[in-house]
């Protein structure tokens, strides 16, 4: 007989924690939106803070100019966190922070606010505390090889990453101290097989450290390890993306039990949140993001044996410019729709006993276990870094990834296939089709932190216990005592995030990584096109006496370098000599630099919004210097209205995410360097004319 209609549904499994990455402009515009969020049904806070506080800067900071609110919250003090969770209970909430450098700095703040929200209810600060849940993202070593918001060096950075650990464990049990992190991988271009190789090297660092320190008996390390989670990516091979992640857990598992002796299943489970690619988001024909954002999403839930538990999607807009709050609501819906209207939290597994995934993972696991030993041979994830080797090769993975897409072996709707389109009624109107920043954000921001510093220094017994905060924790910098005592006493004490940061610099310094650019491979030398640019390089050279040089400088604090270093690159195989010297560079040092060594074009790269105030500096810069003859280009997530504006300053080319030929890119460069010398303009492979 049919089944009745009215049968029960079989029992459901809870559905992952849903989240969208928010936070811009103030702790007050971004409070209130995380309560609108969370009154659409989201389940989860996750913050975006801006740049000045993720490398430890407050906003009245030169290096903080045209970075304020951008791309997150500026969170300068406890003030700040009082605003930024105002009405919204920490004890019962979960919270996702995405910080590293600063990592312990924020944890600090909001353990504090958490203690002050319980104090005013009438409850038990000390049992609040206890009950925090969230994460601390804390991954240093993949800011070294793709974010870039790293402070310290790998040793300092791995320390205040140990004392979070062991912290935690004893203090907030139920807080992910690190969630390691291969999106951020997968965005510089990792492989599958890099992404949990590296990973999982990362991994071993912490662990090892977290063990070899001390701070936590050996019988409890079992807490230490269920309290490491990860933070992954999900490109649109779907099929490939979900065997990964079977990959992951079956090499957790592995990894916690042979190498650190975890006996209790529970604690060796692979606990891991989720982004989909941003990478593969296109400006040409966006809407195609939805269902590229859909499939990428199911490589992470279809599998109930490797399903995230918890995910976060980005908008189809974002490779416009900062989503809005709609986008951001379509994101959480799509989400919504699968957890509640499907039936995918009803069954078991959907792939155990598939031959076909378990080939794929069987592969996956042998090549990672393949480079999880190479990188051991080098003594791990630190001397891997410091050395430039993962640099190196994700760099050089990034650009066979681009040389495909520019070959057309690996098809992107929209991009370099099925480009023919009809008007687009989400973008008719750009100017409200992204969320714009209030210019007042920064200047307002700014003032706030001095009035918050003099007023605390106003009252001598607060200037005094800031004073004797930050003293102590020089102090314990200087030893191997646990510095959250000491962070927690600058929280209290009113001290501020470049205060916090400031000190730690005096005693740790600061760090410059590999940037990876000079030992990576060229991948495109056989292709005609890149032939041709290269003979029109060469004889632009000859024209002029000498061989053209290029400079590719990242003002500001943004750290996305992978555009930067593929640009480098390229430009070095089509016979340029390149000048980059990575990221965070003042406009003054990219002008310094381009006068010095006498360049021919200078290129500038910035994905967080700060071009049209630094850009113009440089333009600025350049013509004091006497140097208003060499042309700037500028690269970036740049809306047409700023492209224009841009070029009325005197820039001679905007690209932007649609200009992924980067071949083409540097025939234009070709072009522009003729241009600026007077030089008859020439297509790529034909004789130029001789004056």
């Amino acid at each position: 007989m049919p089944e009745s209609s009215d049968a029960p549904r079989p029992e459901r499994d809870r559905p992952w924690v849903m989240r969208t990455y928010a936070g811009h402009s103030s702790a007050a515009a971004s409070n209130a939106l995380y309560r609108r969020n969370l009154d659409k049904g989201q389940t989860g806070l996750s913050v975006a803070f801006d740049l000045p506080t993720q490398t430890g800067y407050d906003p009245d900071h030169p290096l903080a100019r045209g970075e304020v609110g951008k791309v997150g919250v500026p969170v300068s003090h406890v003030g700040d966190m009082r605003a930024l969770f105002a009405d919204i209970p920490l004890s019962r909430m979960n919270t996702s922070m995405t910080i590293n450098a600063t990592a312990m700095w924020l944890l600090a703040l909001y353990q504090v606010v958490a203690e002050e929200q319980a104090e005013a209810a009438g409850e038990d600060p000390a049992a609040a505390v206890r009950a925090l849940a969230g994460t601390t993202q804390n991954d240093i070593i993949k800011e070294y090889l793709s974010r870039g918001t790293y402070v310290f060096a790998p040793g300092p950075s791995l320390r205040l990453i140990t004392d979070m650990v062991a912290y935690t464990v004893a203090e907030i049990p139920t807080w992910n101290p690190i969630n390691i992190c291969s999106y951020h991988l997968q965005e510089a271009g990792a492989t599958p097989v890099q992404e949990i190789a590296y990973a999982m090297s990362t991994a071993i660092a912490v662990l090892d450290a977290v063990r070899d320190s001390g701070q936590v008996p050996p019988e409890r390390f079992g807490e230490v390890v269920a309290r490491i989670s990860f933070f992954v990516n999900a490109g649109v091979r779907f099929v490939e993306e979900m065997c990964k992640m079977r990959a992951f857990v079956r090499l957790w598992d592995e990894l916690t039990r042979e190498r650190y002796g975890v006996e209790d299943p529970k604690q060796r489970r692979f606990r891991y949140g989720v982004q989909v690619n941003s990478l593969g988001l296109t400006e040409a024909q966006p809407e195609n993001n939805v269902q590229r954002i859909v499939l990428e999403m199911l490589a992470v839930t279809l599998s109930k044996d490797a399903r995230a538990r918890a995910v976060q999607l980005p908008a189809w807009n974002e490779a416009l410019g900062l989503p809005r709050p709609w986008d951001q609501q379509w994101s959480l819906r799509i989400q919504q729709v699968l957890a509640y209207e499907s039936d995918l939290l009803e069954h078991d597994d959907l792939f155990e006993g598939s031959v076909v995934v378990e080939a794929k993972v069987a592969e996956l696991v042998a090549g990672a276990r393949a480079e999880i030993e190479r990188v051991q041979s080098m003594g791990g994830a630190v001397p891997a870094v410091e050395g430039g080797y993962m640099k190196s090769e994700l760099v050089a993975s990034h650009a066979r990834r681009r040389a495909r897409i520019e070959a057309g072996e690996d098809v992107v709707v929209g991009v370099n296939r099925f480009q023919t389109t009809e008007p687009n009624p989400l973008t008719a109107d750009l100017g409200t089709a992204i969320q714009t920043v209030d210019p007042g954000v920064e200047a307002a921001a700014a003032e706030a932190v001095r009035r918050w510093r003099e007023e605390r220094d106003a009252d001598p017994a607060a200037r005094d216990r800031a004073a004797a905060a930050l003293d102590r924790l020089r102090a314990d910098a200087g030893t191997d005592t646990n510095l959250m005592a000491a962070t927690l006493e600058c929280a209290r004490a009113g001290l501020t995030t470049g205060e916090w940061a400031g000190a730690l610099r005096e005693v740790f310094g600061e760090f410059r990584a590999p940037t990876g650019v000079s030992g990576s491979v060229g991948v495109t030398r056989g292709s005609e096109a890149l032939s041709e640019v290269r003979a029109s390089v060469r004889r632009t050279g000859e024209e002029l006496g000498e061989r053209l040089r290029v400079l590719v400088g990242k003002p500001g604090l943004d750290g996305h370098s992978n555009g930067a270093e593929q640009v480098a690159v390229r430009a070095r195989d089509a016979g340029f000599e390149v000048v980059y010297q990575g990221i965070r560079l003042t406009p003054e040092q990219i002008v310094a630099a381009a006068v010095a060594e006498d360049v021919h074009l200078v290129g500038i790269s910035i994905l967080s919004g700060s071009h049209m105030e630094l850009v113009p500096e440089v333009l600025e810069r350049m013509r004091a210097a006497g140097a208003a003859d060499v042309p700037v280009i500028v690269g970036g997530i740049i809306p047409e209205s700023d492209a224009a504006r841009l070029k009325e300053l005197g820039v001679a080319e905007v690209f932007t995410p649609k200009d992924f030929g980067l071949t083409e890119i540097m025939a234009r460069f070709v072009d522009v360097i003729r241009e600026s010398r007077g030089l008859p303009l020439v297509s790529a492979g034909q004789p130029a004319a001789r004056g």
